[in-house]
């Protein structure tokens, strides 16, 4: 990650175009064999925020949830790396299993990898991540938003 992204803050954003605008600033300067992981209740904006990574980083096709495929990568559009959009809910019985069949440790090599509700999970595939945490539980009644973010050394 490029030293131009706080190390740690938090931000309130009123609605689903700030949080993009949010992800596409980390995405900016994010590279290859970055991490990140999302962490928030359902429906606090995890795949809104990567919709504004992606933006950021430059890829190819519409980032949509990826629920039922477990992941989907997003080739770059120019030189950059490419984006692994990864959804941890729905791993099985055996996750880090599951995890290690996608082989996301290979693809850090030349992709970002973001994984939705990751957490106790990815980790262990990069020395350092960065953690974002998305809670609209505070401000339910509008679609505000507080997003706070720190890196995190792993493994």
């Amino acid at each position: 990650m490029k030293t131009t992204f706080p190390a740690q803050g938090e931000r309130l954003c009123d609605d689903a175009a700030d949080t993009q605008a949010l992800g596409e600033e980390l995405g900016q300067t994010l590279e290859a064999g970055d991490l990140v992981v999302l962490d928030g209740p359902l429906g606090a904006g995890k795949t809104t925020f990567t919709q504004g990574i992606a933006r950021g980083m430059g890829v190819k096709g519409r980032v949509t949830s990826p629920t039922f495929v477990i992941a989907r990568e997003h080739s770059s559009i120019g030189d950059g790396p490419s984006l692994v959009h990864v959804d941890a809910y729905r791993l099985g019985d055996d996750p880090l299993g599951e995890l290690d069949a996608l082989d996301l440790d290979s693809a850090l090599e030349d992709a970002v990898v973001v994984a939705e509700w990751g957490g106790g999970l990815v980790e262990q595939l990069a020395q350092r991540h960065v953690r974002v945490t998305l809670d609209r539980r505070t401000h339910a009644d509008t679609e505000a938003r507080i997003i706070s973010g720190r890196v995190e050394d792993g493994m």
